[in-house]
């Protein structure tokens, strides 16, 4: 069975001692009056309420899942319960605007709380997700009577929200939707076409939703630049904020999924339905993309949860589980066979699986922090920077983070043996679950092409110049002398090298053909993340030697024990990095030899 600790200790490492996050907040004044000790407060009640509400409901809710009677959508047993306490709480509204009733808390908590959603049952999370990132982006693009009859209700859960995209004949491809915005003379607009794909388009956890829906107006110009938004509530909404009669938004059924089953995949209908515009018209792909790549980060944080425990619930298994004697003799001479945690390649797997878990974090808490600066940094140049570093590392975080969670299901998985295939191990739910989080919101290809196309090629190379320049500040910051730090640095510095000298050649090529940006974008995606984990892990030890040298709160074995898992990733994860060099080196032209044909 699954077993999962909220990892506090982690989480508090590397909120104050890597990226001392105390201090960032008393000098930004939306967030000075938030101290360690009451982030420490908020996470350890996250800790509890996940894993006494939601952790219980994982495997339940797995096998039940949602059901569908041709108009209402029901969520598993339990799962109403779970989020009524949630809301009642004031969990749906941890990030947003405390003037209209949310908690204002930063990214770097929000972040971590979200990873402790995700890890203690990724179906649940989904709902508060969707509604955090609907909630963000009518909190910037919404009028203020808008914002004043919809946020309040978003935040204390008694709505929530929802984005329609995707339609049955394109995805990524939002120019070719067929959905259309009729003006009406009151001037709203009637929204009418279906979507598909719609994460908590019908469920029975409140009884209003609100969609956030892409649409054409009729004097739309072709393409992207002729999509708008509008807000499609379930129920139609009046002036003074109450929900009323329904509102021609139909479920037309829910999709048979891999994973996540007690979330609500739904296909959706807009029937004439009353409509607001969001935003100006034929602007709505810019406006969605604020809660797109809100979602992108959060779904990076499924990657990393589910890894969490995977890894939890796979080491419990390690330690019991008896299997032939350690390389050296018995370990336990009192017992018929060794744990299998004696043996080396079961310890591979282990330490491959928290070593990914423990880059992703700091990785996240990195762009968490970046985030924060762009938001609330009274310092208009450190906003400005931020933004930057967001907008180039965000592809990443999605596409990193959840291919190496996947990974690291599919290697837990499999210190189970076969134990490890059947259901009631819970292993292979995490496995199933992951999967998704490399497909939606974007598929990993895409965050590849985004990254290479849009922040890489089109600045020519300028926001990863100004990441290697914060890398190569932060190696001179002291330490690199100290032989415990020694190999960390000069990773780091290694890491940053390779990453320049691709950027350059991949530049250089791909203004020769531009097939070369699209035949090197997975190769310099998987490259760009491997040396941001090498960077965060230098931070990381950094912290940890000052730990142990300083008597640290951590305490002197989880400080080697930092040390020991950051040197495992330097020894045999980050080599990767070589090798996906080499890929991007080989260029376009074996890719693009082979006739269609001949596939």
């Amino acid at each position: 069975m699954a077993h999962y600790r909220a990892p506090l200790n982690d989480l508090r490492f590397v909120r104050e001692e890597v990226f001392a996050a105390e201090r960032e907040w008393a000098a930004m004044p939306a967030t000075a009056e938030l101290n360690a000790e009451l982030a420490d407060a908020v996470m350890e009640e996250a800790g509890r309420l996940v894993t006494a509400e939601l952790l219980p409901l994982n495997a339940s809710g797995d096998a039940e899942g949602c059901q569908f009677d041709g108009a209402r959508v029901t969520t598993p047993q339990g799962f109403r319960a779970a989020f009524a306490e949630f809301a009642e709480g004031g969990w749906c509204g941890l990030g947003g605007d405390p003037a209209l009733g949310g908690q204002g808390l930063p990214k770097l908590l929000t972040l971590a709380f979200d990873e402790m959603l995700y890890a203690s049952n990724s179906s649940f999370a989904l709902y508060l997700a969707l509604n955090n990132g609907a909630a963000l982006l009518l909190d910037q693009y919404a009028d203020e009577a808008t914002r004043a009859r919809y946020l309040p209700r978003l935040y204390a859960g008694e709505w929530l929200g929802t984005m329609c995209l995707t339609e049955p004949h394109c995805g990524t491809d939002l120019g070719l939707i067929k959905t259309r915005a009729t003006p009406n003379d009151d001037g709203s607009y009637a929204i009418t076409g279906s979507k598909i794909w719609i994460t908590g388009g019908e469920h029975d956890l409140t009884d209003n939703i609100v969609h956030l829906v892409l649409a054409k107006l009729p004097d739309a110009p072709p393409g992207a630049k002729g999509i708008s938004l509008f807000l499609v509530p379930k129920r139609r909404v009046d002036a003074e904020g109450q929900a009323g009669e329904a509102n021609g938004v139909v479920c037309g059924g829910l999709e048979h999924k891999m994973g996540i089953k007690a979330s609500a995949t739904c296909v959706m209908h807009f029937e004439a339905a009353r409509g607001e515009l969001i935003g100006e018209p034929h602007q709505g792909l810019a406006a969605m993309f604020t809660m797109m790549n809100y979602e992108r980060l959060s779904i990076g944080m499924q990657g990393l949860g589910l890894g969490e425990i995977a890894y939890q619930s796979a080491i419990d298994f390690a330690r019991e589980r008896l299997q032939s004697r350690a390389p050296g003799g018995a370990a336990a001479p009192d017992k018929p066979a060794d744990p299998i945690l004696v043996h080396p390649d079961v310890r591979r797997m282990a330490l491959d699986v928290r070593a990914w878990n423990e880059g992703g974090r700091l990785f996240a808490a990195f762009v968490a922090r970046e985030l924060d600066r762009a938001r609330y940094h009274p310092d208009a140049e450190t906003r400005a920077h931020a933004e930057e570093m967001v907008a180039l590392l965000t592809p990443v975080a999605k596409a990193f983070l959840t291919d190496r969670g996947f990974e690291a299901t599919v290697e837990a998985q499999q210190l189970y043996g076969g134990s490890g295939y059947c259901v009631e191990w819970g292993a292979e739910q995490f496995v199933r679950d992951a999967r998704i989080a490399m497909i939606y919101e974007g598929t990993n290809g895409i965050q590849a092409m985004d990254l290479v196309g849009r922040k890489l090629v089109r600045n020519e190379g300028a926001y990863v110049e100004r990441l290697l320049a914060r890398l190569r500040a932060d190696l001179e910051d002291g330490g690199g002398a100290d032989p415990r730090l020694r190999p960390f640095h000069a990773a780091a510095e290694a890491a940053a090298a390779r990453l320049e000298r691709a950027t350059r050649q991949l530049l250089e090529r791909a203004r020769q053909d531009p097939a070369e940006a699209g035949a090197a974008a997975h190769d310099y995606l998987q490259l760009t993340g491997l040396s941001v984990y090498a960077w965060m892990w230098w931070k990381a030890a950094r912290a940890a030697v000052r730990g142990l040298d300083q008597g640290g709160a951590l305490g002197e074995a989880d400080y080697r024990d930092k040390l020991i898992v950051g040197q495992h990733f330097l020894d045999r994860l980050l080599p990767r990095s070589e090798a996906h060099a080499r890929q991007l080196e080989a260029g376009a032209a074996g890719l693009m030899a082979l006739g269609e044909m001949r596939f």
